[in-house]
């Protein structure tokens, strides 16, 4: 008998420790700044997408924090000697959620897809990814079998390009793969229900409230490729999305990270500086014209803004903490960029008035009524666009004498307007895709999304990115650039930077500030997401 209750003593007794020493469920809760969108699918609608699918898939590549290209699904890449087919090994063993193996056929569908389905994106895979034949698929003049794709084996690809890309493996950061064998059973609504969703990345999908598309991710365990997932669940959350919104939740404890608007700045740095986060987007905002179109059809009519403008004293007042002065294309920071081209954008009011009045507008006398299109946008543009509009209007009207007025409008009434060449005028805003100069520069190459069609910026263009030598393709984009700003194509105006708030509790590499000093947080969600825990 004394046995038997020093038994049941040592029993209880490793229960209690049992119970003390389980591992308790980690969660993180993050944001979003989209309510709408239906489908969980990056290769279906990028700009209408619902939450964060990036969170589910696995892309061929990614970057880390300091902006270093490394291989996800793909464990390695190389070029053909004429530089015009890449192949693409994937890893062994990667698998979708539900156990059915991840191979080359899932990325091949989902570009064939893209490419025939009308992919609100497919532009990207044509001035980006220069694949072969594909602006004649998207169009319906040529099958989708003649697209340079290719999946000789299941853990191989190959991309064929119209020119030499050799900075291919950066823009397949953005192909993730689509289920074939599920799309098969359910088609693009496979992406619309959480029972169908499977995942091929590091979380898997728990729950999806359709109504505010706030979603619960949980750590996949049986995944196996790179960058494991530290945290066990990860919350995403638009309703605190807005900083008005979000740094209240934050001080709450409701969210564990907030962006910060421009008043809420200097109270956080007061109360909570080492919890502060800086991160550059590698974005810019810019003057666009109809160039065809009159006033702007005038060079000195463009030159009289570009020398109008003064960036420094914009951002140091009305974007305080907001935006850095946008000099040139390309950011501090992204590689590439080239500090000799910021020192033609100087503010001089005094030449600016000398090129209106060369262009036949003395003092602005004569000079019609212009109006500035603007999309209407949250996130980090949305506490800059209003003030920095408000600033270059009044600017325009002291140093030039021309009035400009502020028409805001819907992303798609805005992006058909510019594409159809509906305005003479528009604030144009655009974020990275991927780092390498040809991003940005491949904007305005061949008429780009503005039909530009400067011919001399598009043969050097066309030289760089074919170029495999890094300094010799510096050199054409700097070249390129100043066939821009000598025909003033363009007038970049800011860059914009994200102040942030991370919680204390929340550990791991993700959270601690790159070489640069700056914090991605979730710009790129794949990163952090997988390399944050509390």
């Amino acid at each position: 008998m004394k046995h038997m209750f020093k038994l049941a003593g040592l029993l209880a007794a490793g229960l209690m420790m049992g119970q003390g020493s389980a591992v308790a469920e980690t969660s993180i809760t993050g944001f979003h700044d989209s309510t709408s969108g239906t489908y969980m699918d990056y290769m279906k609608t990028v700009y209408a997408r619902a939450g964060k699918p990036e969170l589910l898939q696995l892309p061929l590549t990614a970057f880390d924090k300091e902006y270093d290209l490394v291989g996800l699904a793909a464990e390695s890449w190389s070029q053909s000697d004429d530089g015009l087919t890449w192949t693409i090994n994937l890893r062994d063993n990667l698998t979708w959620s539900d156990g059915q193996p991840l191979t080359s056929a899932d990325y091949l569908f989902s570009l064939q897809r893209a490419a025939t389905s009308g992919y609100d994106f497919a532009w990207y895979w044509d001035f980006a990814g220069g694949i072969k034949n594909w602006k004649l698929v998207t169009e319906g003049t040529a099958d989708v079998s003649e697209l340079g794709l290719g999946a000789p084996d299941a853990h191989t690809l190959t991309v064929t390009t119209e020119t030499a890309k050799p900075y291919l493996p950066s823009v397949v950061s953005l192909w993730y793969p689509v289920p074939k064998h599920i799309w098969d059973q359910h088609g693009d609504d496979y992406a619309a229900n959480v029972d169908t969703l499977v995942s091929s990345g590091a979380f898997k999908l728990d729950s999806w409230e359709k109504s505010t598309n706030k979603m619960v991710f949980s750590k996949r365990a049986d995944y196996n490729g790179p960058w494991p997932a530290m945290v066990d669940k990860v919350t995403i959350d638009p309703s605190v999305g807005a900083p008005e919104v979000g740094f209240p939740a934050y001080l709450a404890g409701d969210t564990d990270l907030t962006n910060l608007n421009a008043g809420q700045i200097p109270f956080a740095e007061a109360k909570f500086k080492e919890q502060l986060r800086t991160n550059a987007i590698f974005a810019v905002s810019y003057f666009s014209f109809d160039l065809d179109a009159e006033p702007f059809n005038n060079l000195d009519v463009r030159k009289a803004l570009w020398y109008a403008v003064d960036r420094d004293e914009m951002t140091s007042t009305v974007l305080k903490n907001l935006a850095i002065p946008a000099k040139s294309l390309l950011a501090p920071g992204f590689p590439g960029y080239n500090e000799e081209l910021t020192k033609h954008a100087t503010f001089d009011p005094e030449k600016a008035r000398e090129h209106l009045a060369k262009a036949g507008y003395p003092n602005g006398e004569g000079f019609p009524t212009v109006e500035v299109w603007y999309r209407k946008q949250g996130g980090y543009n949305g506490a800059i666009t209003s003030p920095m509009l408000q600033y270059l209007q009044a600017e325009f009207k002291e140093h030039l004498g021309i009035q400009m007025d502020i028409k805001v409008m819907s992303m798609e009434e805005w992006m058909d307007s510019l594409l159809n060449k509906k305005n003479s005028l528009f604030l144009a805003p655009y974020e990275f895709d991927y780092l390498d100069p040809s991003n940005f520069y491949g904007i305005f190459y061949n008429g780009g999304r503005h039909s530009h069609h400067l011919a001399s910026y598009d043969e050097l263009v066309a030289q760089a990115d074919s170029n495999p030598d890094w300094d010799a393709r510096l050199g054409l984009y700097e070249e390129a650039e100043m066939e821009l700003i000598n025909n003033v194509s363009i007038i970049p105006l800011m860059h914009p930077i994200t102040t942030s708030l991370i919680k204390n509790e929340v550990k791991g590499d993700g959270t601690s500030p790159n070489a640069l000093g700056f914090s991605p947080l979730d710009a790129r969600v794949t990163y952090f997401y997988t390399h944050v825990t509390k």
